[in-house]
This record gives structure tokens, C-alpha cells and sequence, in this order.
């Protein structure tokens, strides 16, 4: 379709503009371009505007007395275009937004209309299930490298920030609120004692970011490093769906033997390729970030692990203080605080001691049980 002057009639002559059109113009098009014109003629030289994420259901976000001048409507957005007393309004919607703007001939009407059109209009964010995807590598001897999924149960950071010592808490504020433009190293090291909470950390963490990063779990970890195909597979990691260009958090548990200062002669290349996989040629282009979890005392990491620049966040996980611990009873403590020694206590053994167990009385060997959803 050739380009052709289009001139609002007589009636119209509210809106005068001229618009130049051609066939890759949609009527949404000419609705933004129509509300421009009181604003770019000087008759309404205030502008406001503001942006609603979720619309509540029903409103039509039109002031009192507003009347519809053009509507239009695409596949994914919607146009109106509004006039009242010494007023335009243009709202464009899209799912549940909406963006609302007005001009007006004072700076004072322009702020009134916007609140009447879009004051209270923000619905209440939908409630975010308990639960979060996370992934699972493993070799298979029939199939080779292999993902499954599975939904696994996370609480709030807010719901189990008690179960932290303070340091570690404050530590974990900033590592759950984390955005993917804020991501300055691809390591995350969480070390400490057992029982101390870094898986359940991990968990929420997942919840956390859950929409931007898609968190995979490699079951066998001591295989991933020694294995250049398995390797790849993850590297490259499975196409995202959501075309939104997700991160992925590969989370290797218990990872002692790959990161102590003598992994270099203990276990081969597979230093060297987490390293590679974190911040080197094979990261390149791939937005991975690494979690290792490990009981290691730092002083036993392999410097080149925690060399500054390479860990997004490095957090040791210790027990908490004697007072925290005495807190984090509460009143279920029914005079067993006395079991918690001047040193504090791991978040397991405060668990032990809500069912009634006195941590000494656990046998070493038992240990891990109880640690285990903790650990």
C-alpha cells in the first residue's frame, strides 16, 4: 500500500495531526500516533504516565468523563484512546499490563487524571506455589548423560532466615535478591559443617530466582568432571523453551575431594574443568553459574577457587550462636536450651532437639541422617 496523508476530519479536529501510513502500520499504530497530537501542538503540553504490571479484573482504567475516541486491538495489546475536560488519555494493555499516559493542559489535571485512571488498579501479585522445578543430571549407562525433573518443596528465605547465624543471614539477603545483570562471578561456594542448612539454603535459593534461573542438580558430580562428553551435554545444557535466555545453576554437592588444595594431584583434570566451566573458554556464551556445596574449611580450598573475582558469592554455613540457638527453640525448648553447649548449635541438632533427641545421645554413624535435609 503506498504511503498516503491521512487528515482527521471535522469532528475529529480535537486531534490534529497528520500521519504518514503504509501497510507495516497497525491501528494500534495510528491510536499512538493520534494521541500525540494535543501534546506535540502545545494545546496540552503536560505529560504524565505510569505502568500497572497487573491490572485487577474488569477495570477499564477510564477516568470519570472520559470518553472513547479510537479503540484497537492486536494479537498481544490493546489501544485506547480517551479525551475528557482539558484531557487525553492513551491506555495500552498487553496480558495483565497496562501502561496509561495523559496529557493535559495543566500539570496538575495531567496528575489527577493519572490517579483516577490508575490508583488501586495494581492487583495483588498471584500467590507463588511452595514448590519450584529443578532439574537432575545423572549418567545412564543405556542412555549416557541424562535430565529428569521434578518439583521440590522450598520455603521462603523470609520463612527459614531464622535458621542461619546472623553473618550467614545477612550473607544470604543479598545472594537471594540477586538479578542476572548483577552477576559479577560464576561460582557460588557454600562451605561449612554438616547439618548446618546449605542444601536447604540451595532450595529456596532456587525459589528464589526461580524466574530467571532454571537450578539442575548433578547427582553424580565425580563423573561430570572426568567425562569431556558428559561435560558438554551440560555445558550446552537442553534449548530453552521460554525463549527468555534463562540462566542455569548447576548445583554439585559434597564436592570436598574436587576443591581442597591438593585436588590438582587427587583428581586430575576435573579442577581445571570446573574452573573452565565457571569463568574460562568453555563458559563462554553460556549463561552458567556453578553452586558447589562442601564441608571444607576454607583454608583447605585450592586458592585458584576462591581467587577473588571468580565466586559470586563464597558463604560459610556455621552453626548458630548459643543465644540464636536458644531463641530458635523458643518456647518448645520445655528446659532442653541446657543441651546446647556455649559454642551454639547446627541447625540438625536443633531439630533433633525439638523431637526430643539430645544431639549427644546420636550416634556418629547416624549423624548424616538427620543432617541429611539440612545439610
Amino acid at each position: 500500500m503506498c504511503a498516503e496523508h491521512v487528515q482527521p476530519p471535522a469532528t475529529d479536529e480535537s486531534l490534529p495531526i497528520r500521519l504518514n501510513l503504509d501497510d507495516s502500520d497497525s491501528p494500534s499504530d495510528v491510536v499512538d500516533a493520534l494521541f500525540l497530537g494535543r501534546f506535540a501542538k502545545g494545546h496540552q503540553p503536560y505529560a504524565r504516565s505510569r505502568s500497572v504490571e497487573r491490572v485487577k479484573s474488569g477495570l477499564t482504567l477510564l477516568p470519570p468523563g472520559a470518553r472513547i475516541l479510537r479503540s484497537a486491538r492486536d494479537d498481544d495489546r490493546s489501544a485506547t484512546l480517551a479525551e475528557g475536560d482539558g484531557f487525553t488519555l492513551l491506555i495500552s494493555r498487553w496480558n495483565r499490563g497496562a501502561d496509561v499516559t495523559v496529557t493535559a493542559v495543566s500539570d496538575e489535571l495531567a496528575e489527577k487524571v493519572l490517579r483516577q485512571s490508575a490508583d488501586g488498579a495494581e492487583d495483588d501479585p498471584e500467590p507463588q506455589p511452595d514448590n519450584v522445578s529443578m532439574g537432575f543430571w545423572y549418567y545412564s549407562p543405556r542412555r549416557g548423560p541424562h535430565r529428569t525433573s521434578r518439583q521440590i518443596s522450598a520455603g521462603t528465605w523470609e520463612e527459614i532466615r531464622p535458621n542461619y547465624t546472623a553473618p550467614v543471614a545477612e550473607a544470604m539477603d543479598r545472594l537471594m535478591k540477586v538479578a542476572p545483570d548483577e552477576i559479577a562471578g560464576r561460582l557460588l561456594l557454600l562451605h561449612g559443617p554438616p547439618g548446618t542448612g546449605k542444601t536447604s539454603a540451595l532450595r529456596t535459593l532456587a525459589r528464589s530466582w526461580r524466574d530467571w534461573c532454571q537450578v539442575d542438580c548433578v547427582l553424580d558430580p565425580e563423573r561430570l568432571f572426568n567425562d569431556v562428553g558428559y561435560l558438554m551435554d551440560i555445558a550446552i545444557g537442553e534449548d530453552d523453551s521460554t525463549g527468555k535466555g534463562r540462566w542455569r545453576l548447576l548445583l554439585l554437592e559434597d564436592c570436598d575431594e574436587l576443591i581442597r588444595g591438593e585436588a590438582k594431584h587427587t583428581a586430575g583434570q576435573a579442577l581445571s574443568r570446573l574452573l573452565n566451566l565457571t569463568d574460562g573458554l568453555l563458559g563462554q556464551g553460556r549463561n552458567v553459574l556453578v553452586g558447589v556445596t562442601t564441608n571444607e574449611d576454607l583454608e583447605r580450598m585450592h586458592p585458584a577457587v576462591v581467587r577473588p573475582g571468580r565466586c559470586l558469592a563464597r558463604i560459610e554455613v556455621g552453626p548458630l550462636t548459643r543465644t540464636e540457638a536458644v531463641n530458635w527453640l523458643g518456647r518448645e525448648a520445655g528446659g532442653r536450651e541446657d543441651a546446647i553447649g556455649r559454642e551454639g548449635a547446627s541447625l540438625a541438632e536443633l531439630y533433633a532437639l525439638r523431637r526430643g533427641t539430645r544431639p549427644a545421645s546420636v550416634p556418629a554413624q547416624d549423624a548424616g541422617v538427620d543432617a541429611g535435609m539440612y545439610l
